[in-house]
């Protein structure tokens, strides 16, 4: 029998029930198993069958990456049976009960983690609690935030410092604190929970999970130090976090298959329809517009983005999450006819980092959502920002102001849960002068040089010798030197 310190590297990854943080942290357990390294995934029967499709490439070629299957406590807090996934909890009321739900989950992770007797726990930042369950087992915990150096650098600042407080209006225009750069905000795009003092079972969550960053071992980045250096150091020094970028984290789906894998989610039509479509565009021609997963826009929102790409002129490709309908109101009379070869509306989920990396994808309209803006980045494409809620003013600023990618919109105010009858907060002008501009302006071709460039800096981030691949393979040598 081995002894401990000849046995393989074994890491547990618990992502947080939402695309947004499944889809990465999959991709790190798969990039961790290339690397000799054990990796367990923990997920819910519903999500179960989405993750094993995700890893069976990986399976296939040999490397040892397996799931835990827990039960997610839908009953306790009154979810309906099956309300496994962030997405679905689309009121207010449910979304509290599904971070009350989370919370339930430490014993199941305590009894599957002395039963297993894994080396380290890397799990999501939502989970604060998994910092004590490691400990309790003597293993080391990392955390994972799902967004990059320069967001995680921004927040800190403004939960520290808190100059939204400070000034007069949520208009008044304030710098961001002990940042390395100057970034200007104002409190209307500050999340709306850290000016409030209610109590809700998010912003529990929120502060608990602020609070056990220092208590855990570390922190796992999906970037690469090339696209936030100042911020990488910074949060290092400046903040002592010991943390490590091994992205962008997609990019180790090499294969068609794997691109195309949608995580289970509906589409209206297959990666095949989608790429022939493309097939038939010219280079930089087409704007894609997606929001993630998360976002739920009114029907007068959509109304005015679909006037806003009629009236710009330039073909699309446009993600909805709607079903077809008989009468659809949130969709100008005739606009589909209208559009015919010249704009592609996809009902559901899009295979969004094949359709990133066609050559026609000139522009991308995103909710700046940081998986979606590394896929941008990784496919060279520039960015049209609107962001929406959590993180993603900050995003917005790395690319509009820092990395100078993207151009804004023009939202100005964090959102909340909405009513479908709220009216349109960005016109259809608005969004006819960003896609022209991203598409067709003055400075067109040097935003689009300095996306290919970074381009190119992501893809040997994550080659032998890459920054990142240099920084996941010196993790992995410090948690075999733990367990010996």
């Amino acid at each position: 029998m081995e002894t401990k310190s000849h046995e393989q590297l074994h890491i547990f990854f618990f992502p947080y029930m939402a695309q947004g943080h499944s889809i990465p942290l999959i991709d790190m357990a798969k990039i961790f198993a290339s690397h000799g390294v054990k990796s367990t995934l923990i997920t819910t029967p519903l999500n179960a069958p989405l993750f094993s499709k995700a890893i069976q490439s990986s399976k296939e070629l040999g490397f040892k990456i397996e799931l835990v299957v827990i039960r997610f406590p839908t009953e306790e807090v009154g979810l309906p049976l099956g309300c496994e996934s962030a997405s679905l909890a689309t009121t207010n009321e449910m979304k509290e009960k599904f971070f009350r739900a989370t919370t339930l989950l430490q014993t199941q992770l305590e009894q599957i983690l002395d039963q297993q007797r894994p080396h380290c726990l890397l799990a999501d930042t939502f989970f604060p609690w998994a910092t004590d369950v490691a400990a309790k087992f003597g293993i080391p915990r990392l955390i994972f935030h799902g967004t990059g150096f320069f967001p995680l650098c921004a927040s800190l600042s403004v939960i520290l410092y808190e100059p939204h407080l400070k000034v007069s209006s949520d208009s008044e225009v304030f710098n961001i604190p002990n940042f390395p750069v100057e970034i200007k905000l104002t409190g209307s795009q500050i999340p709306a929970f850290l000016k409030t003092n209610v109590e809700t079972e998010f912003t529990k969550l929120y502060k608990a999970s602020k609070a056990c960053e220092e208590r855990s071992y570390g922190v796992i980045v999906n970037s690469f130090y090339e696209l936030e250096p100042v911020y990488a150091d910074h949060y290092r020094k400046v903040f002592g976090r010991k943390a490590w970028h091994i992205g962008p984290v997609s990019l180790c789906n090499k294969a068609v298959e794997d691109k195309a894998e949608i995580r289970g989610m509906e589409a209206s039509l297959d990666e095949h329809e989608c790429l022939n479509w493309l097939n038939s565009k010219k280079p930089n021609s087409v704007v894609y517009i997606c929001f993630g997963s998360m976002t739920n826009f009114t029907d007068p929102q959509l109304f005015e983005i679909a006037l806003g790409l009629e009236a710009s002129g330039r073909e699309f490709i446009w993600v909805v999450k709607k079903e077809k309908k008989e009468k659809e109101e949130w969709l100008p009379e005739g606009f589909e006819k209208r559009m015919e070869g010249k704009g592609l509306i996809i009902r559901g989920w899009a295979p969004q980092v094949l359709i990133l990396e066609h050559e026609a994808i000139g522009g991308f309209v995103t909710h700046c959502g940081w998986n979606s803006i590394l896929e941008g980045v990784s496919s060279g494409v520039p960015m049209i920002t609107w962001p929406v809620s959590a993180e993603q003013f900050y995003n917005e600023k790395l690319l509009t102001e820092i990395l100078r990618i993207g151009v804004a919109v023009g939202v100005q105010q964090w959102a909340t849960f909405v009513d479908v009858k709220q009216e349109a907060s960005v016109k259809r002008e608005a969004i006819e002068k960003a896609v022209t501009e991203t598409m067709v302006g003055d400075e067109v071709e040097e935003i689009r040089s300095r996306a290919k460039a970074l381009r190119e800096m992501a893809r040997r981030a994550v080659e032998e010798g890459g920054s990142s691949f240099s920084d996941l393979t010196a993790l992995i040598e410090e948690l075999k030197s733990l367990k010996a």
